[in-house]
C-alpha cells in the first residue's frame, strides 16, 4: 500500500517549531516594591521639612520683619515730640465753701493779679463772721477799760506826787521863816521843832510816793505791753474773722490767662475745691514722654534743638508710667511767637558725641530679649537661630552692637517674645 501511518511520515509541530523566550525586567517605576519604598522616602522628606526642629518656633514669612547689620554713623541723639505747655501754672481753689452767685470773667480771660473772678454766697458763714467778730470787739472794749484804768492810776499817782512835793515846798518855807525868827530870838527852840517835823515827813512822804510811782510806771508799762500785744492779736483776728467773708470772692492769685475755668452759677464749691488755673501768659516750656530705656541717661542741663531753636533739660520727672517718664524743656531764650498750648514739636535731645560703629536696626526685638539676644537669619532665608549678642547706645532708629554680629549679618526686627526655643522655621 502507498499509504503509510500519519505518526510515521509527519513531523511534529510542537518540537520543530515552538521555543522558550525570556520575559523582559519591568523597568523600577512600575515594580510595586520600588514604589512603596519611594513614597515612604519622600513622605520621610516632607515630614522632616514642614515639621518643626525640636526646640523651634514656626513663623509665616509675612509676620516677620528683617534688617541689616552694617557699619555707620551712630547719632547719640534722643528724638521725640514735645507738647507746648505754660512753664508756671497756678492753681486756682475755693478759701471758703459756698454757692457760686456771679462770674465776673470767662475761660480763657487775661486776668490780673488780685481780679475778682467770681463770687460765691454762704448765709452761715456771714453770720459766723458777725457773730465771731463781734464778740472780738467786746474783747477790744475790755481792754480799752483796762488801759483807761491804767492811765487813771498813773494820772492818780502823778497828782499823788505833785501834791506831795507841793506840801514838802510848804513845809520848807515854813521851816526857813522859823528858823529867821529864831535866829532873831523871837522864836524859841520848840517853835521850830515842829516845823522842822513837818517838813522831814513831807520829804519822807515824797520819797515815797516817787519810788511808788517809779514801781508802778514799770508794772504799768508792762501791762501796757500785754494790752497792745492783746490788741494787736485781736485785730488780726478780726481781720481774719473778716476775711472769712472775702474769701467768698475767687481772685487772681497771678496774673495770665484763665483757663479751665468752667464754674457756672448755683454750682457748689467745698473749701479747698478746684476751680481753674492761670497759665503764664508768653511764657513756654516744652513737655515730653520718653522710653524709660533713657531714664539714666537724660539728665537736667543737657542741650537739646527744635529746628532753629535751642532748648535745654530743666527738669526729669523720673516716675515710671507704662513704660515711659518724662521730661520739661525750657527755651534758651525768649519762646518763638506764635506758640499755643498743646501745639506739638519735634525736637531731639543730644544725650552725646556721634561716632562710628556697628549698627542694627531697631525693633521689637530689643525689647522682646533685652537686648542680649537676637535672631539671626540663615543665608538660606529658612531658618534664623537666636545669637547671644551685647548692645551699646542706641536711639529710635539703630543701636549700637558691641558684640556677636557680624557686618551683612541679616536679623529678626519683630519682637520675638513669643518664640520657643532658639529656631525660627521660616515658612
Amino acid at each position: 500500500m502507498m499509504n503509510e501511518p500519519a505518526s510515521q511520515t509527519s513531523p511534529s509541530s510542537g518540537g520543530a517549531m515552538d521555543r522558550r523566550i525570556a520575559r523582559a525586567a519591568a523597568p523600577w517605576w512600575r515594580q510595586r516594591r520600588m514604589l512603596l519604598g519611594a513614597g515612604v522616602v519622600a513622605g520621610l522628606a516632607l515630614l522632616w521639612f514642614f515639621l518643626p526642629a525640636g526646640g523651634s518656633t514656626d513663623l509665616a514669612a509675612a509676620d516677620l520683619e528683617t534688617g541689616l547689620v552694617q557699619h555707620g554713623r551712630f547719632d547719640d541723639t534722643l528724638p521725640l515730640r514735645a507738647s507746648v505747655a505754660p512753664r508756671v501754672t497756678t492753681l486756682l481753689s475755693a478759701m471758703a465753701g459756698g454757692q457760686v452767685a456771679r462770674l465776673a470773667v470767662q475761660d480763657g480771660t487775661l486776668v490780673t493779679a488780685g481780679q475778682p473772678l467770681a463770687e460765691l454766697t454762704n448765709p452761715q458763714l456771714k453770720l459766723d463772721v458777725l457773730t465771731r467778730e463781734a464778740a472780738i470787739t467786746s474783747q477790744l472794749g475790755q481792754l480799752t477799760g483796762e488801759d483807761l484804768a491804767l492811765e487813771r492810776s498813773r494820772l492818780d499817782r502823778a497828782d499823788q506826787t505833785a501834791t506831795a512835793s507841793y506840801d514838802l515846798l510848804k513845809a520848807r518855807r515854813e521851816l526857813d521863816v522859823r528858823q529867821q525868827l529864831h535866829d532873831m530870838g523871837f522864836v524859841s527852840d520848840a517853835g521850830v521843832r515842829s516845823y522842822r517835823e513837818e517838813a522831814d515827813y513831807q520829804g519822807r512822804r515824797l520819797s515815797g510816793l516817787a519810788k511808788g510811782q517809779a514801781a508802778e510806771n514799770r508794772t504799768a508799762t508792762q501791762q501796757a505791753g500785754r494790752l497792745a500785744q492783746a490788741r494787736s492779736e485781736l485785730e488780726a483776728n478780726r481781720a481774719a474773722v473778716r476775711a472769712g467773708l472775702d474769701a467768698l470772692v475767687i481772685r487772681a492769685p497771678v496774673a495770665g490767662r484763665l483757663t479751665n475755668f468752667t464754674l457756672q452759677p448755683g454750682q457748689t464749691l467745698k473749701a479747698g475745691d478746684t476751680a481753674g488755673q492761670i497759665d503764664s501768659e508768653g511764657s513756654w516750656k516744652l513737655i515730653a514722654d520718653v522710653d524709660e530705656f533713657y531714664l539714666g541717661r537724660v539728665a537736667v542741663g543737657q542741650k537739646a534743638a527744635a529746628g532753629d531753636l535751642r532748648l535745654t533739660v530743666s527738669r526729669v520727672l523720673p516716675s515710671v508710667t507704662d513704660g515711659r517718664f518724662r521730661i520739661e524743656l525750657t527755651f534758651a531764650g525768649a519762646p518763638p511767637p506764635g506758640l499755643n498750648r498743646g501745639q506739638t514739636i519735634d525736637a531731639r535731645v543730644t544725650l552725646g558725641a556721634a561716632r562710628e560703629a556697628l549698627l542694627a536696626p531697631v525693633g521689637g526685638w530689643v525689647d522682646s530679649g533685652g537686648g542680649s539676644s537676637a535672631f539671626v537669619v540663615d543665608a538660606d532665608g529658612r531658618h534664623a537661630r537666636r545669637t547671644a549678642i551685647r548692645i551699646g547706645r542706641r536711639n529710635p532708629e539703630v543701636a549700637e552692637v558691641l558684640s556677636g554680629l557680624a557686618p551683612g549679618a541679616r536679623i529678626v526686627t519683630t519682637n520675638t517674645a513669643a518664640v520657643k526655643g532658639d529656631i525660627i522655621n521660616i515658612r
